[in-house]
């Protein structure tokens, strides 16, 4: 396994308002992250918030190209970006226990937090088609250049980690400084993974490895 440190490209927040970052995902423009009540539209060069869409949003976030998915309490929601209508709605997994999120290959792969586990699941059904198991918490998930990547985050200690998808077997790990951990994650689909950092109410930048 691939061992190294995260280098940090740059921090967001805290937020007005926002007390900490549950899921987080980008559309290709903006980073969309979930705070209680509400998913919020993140402008990462400016680091603005420039719009917000009032939903229940306590836990993962993921986009498919063209709408939005956001866990709530025991259910997920698929969200219209431009009007914030929820379209239609699953049961999460993990019935309660749901952490990160993310799209790939037609299919939404939702983190299971204490259970360490990661789901694929049919977005239309919330059918489970295959479950990952971890060694630690899993936080937020996210899929890059054919690669599934999450976070855990236990007491002090945060990573974000390259998982074989076939097996869940750790490939490469990128250790976050002490005390700062990562609840959302989700890639740009270039150099940066854009990471939420809890109830530090901040989104970071992390560096990819090539």
């Amino acid at each position: 396994m691939k061992q190294a440190n995260a280098e940090i490209l740059r921090e967001y927040g805290p937020f007005e308002g926002v007390d900490g970052i549950h899921g987080v995902t980008f559309d290709g423009r903006q980073v969309w992250f979930a705070s209680d009540g509400q998913l919020n539209a993140l402008d990462p060069a400016s680091g603005e918030t420039v719009r917000t869409i009032k939903v229940g949003a306590d836990g993962g976030t993921a986009f498919d190209g063209q709408h939005l998915y956001q866990i709530a309490d025991r259910r997920i929601h698929k969200i219209d970006p431009a009007t914030g209508r929820v379209l239609h709605t699953i049961p999460a997994p993990g019935d309660g226990g749901d952490s990160g999120m993310a799209w790939a290959e037609g299919s939404l792969w939702v983190g299971q937090h204490r259970d360490r586990k990661i789901h694929q699941i049919d977005p239309d059904t919330g059918k489970i088609l295959r479950t990952l198991e971890s060694n630690r918490f899993v936080t937020g998930v996210t899929w890059v250049d054919g690669a599934l990547w999450h976070g855990t985050w236990e007491g002090d200690e945060s990573e974000i980690r390259r998982v074989d998808p076939s097996n869940g077997e750790v490939l490469e790990s990128l250790a976050l400084p002490s005390g700062v951990g990562v609840s959302g994650l989700e890639a740009d689909g270039a150099e940066r993974f854009y990471c939420g950092g809890g109830n530090s109410g901040r989104v970071r930048a992390v560096r990819r490895p090539k």
